[in-house]
């Protein structure tokens, strides 16, 4: 890599081998507890837990990564997660793993894990604006990157389960790359050229005046709204319905579970690269709720209908690939909103929030399934997913996505 565009680049490399560990951890998770227990809501309860963290660690752990400097966290995130995760594989390995134990672990390294991603988002701008690229190209490369890790790390925790006959063993894959990654950062990143100050009065001061901004941001909030139910279906369909589907229905379980897992990031990598090309040329509005309506529905009624599987693989590719340009354009406006030293609180804050309704949207689809049935249960949250899609048609604070129809950036500190 070139040195000017040594640190964006060290960034993104870093960013997507942690996330890559921690995309084989997500799908290995429900295999294990499906093939052990055969139990739908207790998948939906691990998958509860599994997310919980990403909740609390982002509603509170910005002010901490601001306090530790956003490149130390990163470093201190993952290499304190690579130990939690090992421990799975070592316990199981020794048979002391009890299902308490195991969801102790992940849901630690869970708390790491979103520790390490606040700060690397909040080191993006700085890192961008050293390699020369634009916020809404380095956004793209950002999300592109997560996508990539999604396409790498679900397929390849697939083969790995298949061909080991047991999930647990391949979790040594997500410590690999939490090491990868702090030795990545360490090497490629500089540090930031200025600290984001510190509240001298204290902790708590500093996390309020993250959820004081993004409260007296309309657009943001918005958007952390729309996000919030988005994602409660999200994690309905992704964590519970889609690896109950694969294991009952589907031709292969594992490897059909890490197949279209794998499309979805590999059609969303392509989008997110589409967009960090030409983003800075769309309108936003109407490509995000064009994004949403193709990205939610589509592949839930796929599954329901009993597609074969390469028109299932099409139909989530060609959905992820409209996904591929939602995160972007999120990370656009955040980046151009919300002051460098206010960053980590608020992104932590609006991640928080993004991620509120997961952990309850999987134990409701898990009970669900048991409920009414999967099919049943896949049109309905396809249905809900349509509608959530359409609700920035209704104007509002949703005006301001773009500059001619709203107000321009603010990034000014509000405390």
């Amino acid at each position: 890599m070139t040195a000017r565009r040594r640190p964006l680049l060290g960034l993104l490399a870093g960013h997507g081998v942690s996330l890559t560990g921690s995309m084989v951890t997500f799908v290995a998770l429900p295999l294990h507890v499906l093939d052990t227990t055969d139990s739908a809501a207790r998948t939906g309860l691990v998958a509860a837990v599994a997310t919980a963290p990403v909740v609390l660690a982002g509603a509170f752990g910005g002010p901490l990564v601001d306090r530790a400097g956003h490149r130390a966290a990163s470093v201190a995130a993952d290499v304190a997660g690579a130990a939690t995760i090992a421990t799975v594989p070592l316990l199981h390995a020794a048979g002391r793993l009890p299902l308490a134990a195991l969801l102790g672990l992940v849901f630690l390294a869970g708390l790491l894990d979103t520790l390490g991603r606040t700060a690397r988002s909040a080191l993006l701008p700085e890192m961008a604006q050293r390699s020369g690229a634009g916020l809404a190209r380095a956004a793209g490369l950002f999300e592109a990157t997560e996508r990539g890790a999604r396409l790498v790390g679900a397929p390849l925790a697939g083969l790995v389960v298949a061909a080991a006959h047991e999930a647990l063993p391949v979790l040594w894959v997500h410590a690999a790359g939490c090491l990868a990654a702090a030795i990545v950062v360490t090497a490629h990143v500089p540090p930031p050229g200025r600290a984001p100050p510190v509240d001298p009065a204290g902790y708590w001061t500093g996390l309020r005046a993250g959820i004081r901004y993004l409260r007296r941001e309309p657009l943001l909030r918005a958007l952390v709204t729309l996000v919030l139910g988005a994602n409660f279906l999200d994690a309905a369909y992704a964590l519970v319905l889609l690896p109950v589907v694969a294991v009952d229905r589907l031709p292969g379980g594992a490897l059909a579970l890490g197949l279209l897992t794998g499309a979805m990031g590999g059609g969303a990598l392509a989008g997110s690269l589409v967009y960090g090309a030409i983003g800075h040329r769309l309108p936003r509005r109407a490509t995000f709720v064009a994004a949403y309506a193709l990205a939610g529905g589509p592949p839930l009624y796929a599954l329901a209908a009993g597609l074969p599987m390469p028109l299932l693989v099409g139909v989530t590719a060609v959905a992820a690939l409209a996904a591929g340009f939602i995160m972007p354009i999120i990370a656009t406006l955040r980046l151009e909103r919300v002051p460098p030293d206010l960053r980590a609180r608020v992104y932590g804050v609006s991640n928080a929030a993004f991620w509120a309704a997961i952990p309850l949207g999987a134990v409701v689809a898990g009970l669900a399934v048991g409920g009414v049935g999967d099919t049943a249960a896949l049109v309905a949250v396809g249905t809900a997913y349509f509608l959530v899609a359409l609700v920035p048609l209704a104007g509002g604070p949703f005006r301001g996505m773009d500059p001619a129809d709203g107000r321009g950036p603010e990034v000014a500190s509000i405390r």
